[in-house]
């Protein structure tokens, strides 16, 4: 069966990636008895040779995805927290934002965002699919609609009145299946003179660092400038400044605006020509990604397979999805690994999706004094040891495996 480009349609012949069969990275395991119900889907990673969209073959529905026992909660991360309100500090002063204008965020989660800029007088909109997610964004007072997002949705708050002096989509562009009719919502709810923001991991990094477990059915799309440009193009938006951040192991945050209404600035051929120089608009670009990958399984394999035989005690830190990624590739047990922990409530008492390892609370660590913790979100490992300094008393040390193996 011949996949096509969600994007263009074109037939998708050239794979970057294929994981067979693996869970889904957020559906987390209320207990032993639920591991017989447990649902896999193909997680094979293409490129269209014609647009150049990355995208995985298999459209997991949105509405599996998430659902009211969508677990991810961003308030649980203090640096995407923090990352958050300088975001909205820099953009109220940018935007000279006040009690007049407005900002929506579309997958505004908990409120990690809004909440700063409510704080600072300015009126909020969130617009959010996870329904647990939207009800504590809403005790927060943030005005929350409980909807996926696209031209539909778009229209219907528009016909209210309502439309963005600022809109922002952080890390959503790549969750959404059909990511033209997203884009086209966004044209329809930004006022004229309006700015859009959206983040996103960079390709670049994901191929040049091989950050292979950022790949999971929740990103059905792995996003170049270069692709985003020729997406917002088709639906009457244009990108005219960028910026590069250490988020998720680099990211951009692209700003975009109706066509001919903002200066473009030289940022945005800086990232072009990495892009270039990449050959991400070449099949040369994608070449020679899974022994990369392989490399990095190995090197964690071997060194847990190492740590067991000396009768060392591994933990996990973080519940994440790109953790999971990285268990379900490697086949990472709890023989290897006896349990993870996690500062959010809803993760702890679970067990993960196929490594069935435990999640268990932070305070584990002390109680457990394991010999290594493996921290799996290597994207916020500084926070992460600056918050777990005890496993030295013990000396215990931290492992971290992307983009490589180190032990800290």
């Amino acid at each position: 069966m011949t996949a096509n480009c969600r994007f263009c349609g074109a037939p998708l012949a050239m794979t970057l990636v294929d994981f067979g069969a693996t869970p889904l990275a957020n559906s987390y395991l209320p207990g032993p008895d639920a591991i017989a119900f447990e649902r896999s889907f193909p997680l094979h990673v293409m490129v269209c040779n014609s647009c150049w969209l990355v995208q995985t073959t298999e459209t997991v529905p949105a509405e599996v995805i998430f659902d009211h026992g969508y677990a991810y909660l961003s308030s649980y991360s203090d640096g995407w927290v923090e990352h958050a309100k300088t975001y909205a500090e820099e953009m109220v002063k940018r935007l000279a934002l006040d009690e007049q204008s407005r900002v929506i965020e579309i997958a505004s989660n908990d409120g990690y965002l809004l909440q700063h800029f409510l704080a600072m007088g300015v009126p909020v909109l969130g617009v959010e699919p996870a329904g647990h997610a939207a009800e504590i964004a809403k005790a927060k007072g943030i005005p929350t609609r409980v909807a996926f997002f696209g031209e539909e949705t778009a229209r219907a708050v528009r016909a209210e009145g309502i439309c963005g002096d600022l809109m922002t989509a952080n890390n959503v562009l790549a969750h959404v299946p059909d990511i033209r009719d997203f884009a086209r919502g966004i044209q329809v709810l930004l006022a004229e003179s309006g700015i859009v923001t959206f983040e996103f991991p960079h390709l670049a990094d994901l191929i040049e660092h091989a950050q292979f477990d950022t790949i999971y059915h929740e990103h059905y799309s792995y996003l170049s400038l270069a692709f985003v440009e020729r997406l917002l193009r088709a639906v009457g938006l244009e990108v005219f400044d960028v910026e590069t951040l250490a988020t998720h192991g680099g990211s951009l945050r692209v700003f975009a605006g109706h066509t001919c209404v903002h200066a473009e600035t030289g940022a945005v051929q800086a990232v072009r020509a990495r892009e270039e120089e990449m050959l991400l608009t070449t099949p040369a670009g994608y070449l020679g990604f899974p022994p990369r990958v392989e490399s990095l399984v190995n090197g964690l394999l071997s060194f847990l397979q190492t740590a067991k035989r000396e009768g060392r005690r591994v933990a996990g830190y973080g519940a994440a999805a790109k953790g999971n990624t990285f268990l379900n590739v490697a086949g990472i047990e709890t023989s290897l690994m006896e349990f993870v922990v996690d500062r959010n409530p809803e993760k702890q008492g679970m067990l993960l999706p196929g490594s069935h390892i435990p999640v268990r609370p932070v305070d584990e660590i002390m109680s457990a004094k394991p010999d290594y913790l493996v921290i799996l979100p290597w994207n916020i490992a500084p926070e992460i040891i600056a918050q777990q300094t005890c496993i030295r008393d013990w000396g215990g040390q931290f492992v971290t495996a992307v983009p490589e193996l180190r032990v800290l």
